[in-house]
């Protein structure tokens, strides 16, 4: 469900764990940084070798400004360039958001749109916040998301007053100065232990991946533990995919509080 890197000033990138993490989340990749004399630099493509090739060679040149890097792993939305993060906000070029997570089911494209949750957050939720400089406003977008969501936002708007935004930052991982969504940068220590394999038809993800030792949620795709009927994730049947409401695969016996889940992904 994606892999989200942040790179503060003055860090490079490890190669090895963009690499990595784009191999485990290959529907679509994209980057952005910030030069030390003030322009956004983003891209985006399908192609990882070379874009992570093009974003390492940016940051070598341009080390001073914060980056990002994404890996997307798709759970809505079309397969295109379009969907690639990051986005800009609300149209502005000077201001760009890369997220990892389910973000709620009402920026989940309805009908023919082909657009990621995270495209419409950018285009028709964020815009509406008051200006980053304000703590209420982030507090605000991270209780909106939800803790297991986690989320950059890069800008050059005079408006803002600091470059870099990183929201619900103590669900990442800190890892030698750099910050990771989750664990896909990490490789696999055995990589028959997993066996991952895409299932799409038309312009459905259907995502399905490394499901062998250990179950996965249908719908979000997050790592269940055996004993659970609805996935504390995203709340849905694991099978069936309905919400607790309307599913009928099991009959709970009580009310369970959600847990966090410890998964190996978790985009867009």
């Amino acid at each position: 469900m994606c892999l989200l890197t942040f790179l503060p000033a003055g860090t490079t990138p490890d190669e090895e764990a963009l690499r990595t993490g784009a191999d485990l989340n290959p529907d679509g990749h994209g980057y952005a940084l910030i030069t030390p004399d003030g322009r956004l630099l983003t891209g985006r493509g399908m192609d990882a070798p070379a874009l992570i090739e093009e974003f390492t060679t940016l940051r070598h040149q341009h080390p001073g400004g914060p980056a990002l890097f994404h890996s997307r792993f798709a759970t809505h939305g079309h397969l295109d360039l379009d969907n690639c993060h990051p986005f800009p906000v609300g149209g502005d070029p000077r201001t760009v958001v890369a997220h990892n997570g389910i973000l709620p089911t009402w920026v989940h494209p309805k009908g023919g749109d082909r657009r990621c949750d995270t495209r419409i957050a950018a285009e028709e939720y964020l815009p509406t916040l008051a200006a980053l400089r304000s703590p209420r406003a982030l507090r605000r977008l991270e209780r909106w998301m939800g803790a297991d969501n986690k989320m950059v936002i890069l800008t050059i708007n005079p408006h803002h007053p600091r470059p870099a935004y990183l929201l619900n930052e103590s669900s990442g991982i800190w890892q030698d100065g750099i910050w990771y969504s989750n664990d896909t940068y990490r490789p696999l220590p055995d990589h028959d232990r997993y066996r991952r394999w895409w299932q799409r038809s038309g312009s459905s993800p259907g995502v399905r991946w490394w499901e062998e030792l250990t179950p996965v949620c249908g719908y979000c795709v997050a790592v269940l533990d055996n004993h659970d009927t609805h996935c504390p994730w995203c709340g849905r049947c694991p099978d069936c995919t309905d919400l607790p409401d309307m599913c009928l695969c099991h009959t709970p016996t009580e009310a369970t509080p959600p847990r966090r889940v410890t998964h190996r992904g978790s985009t867009s």
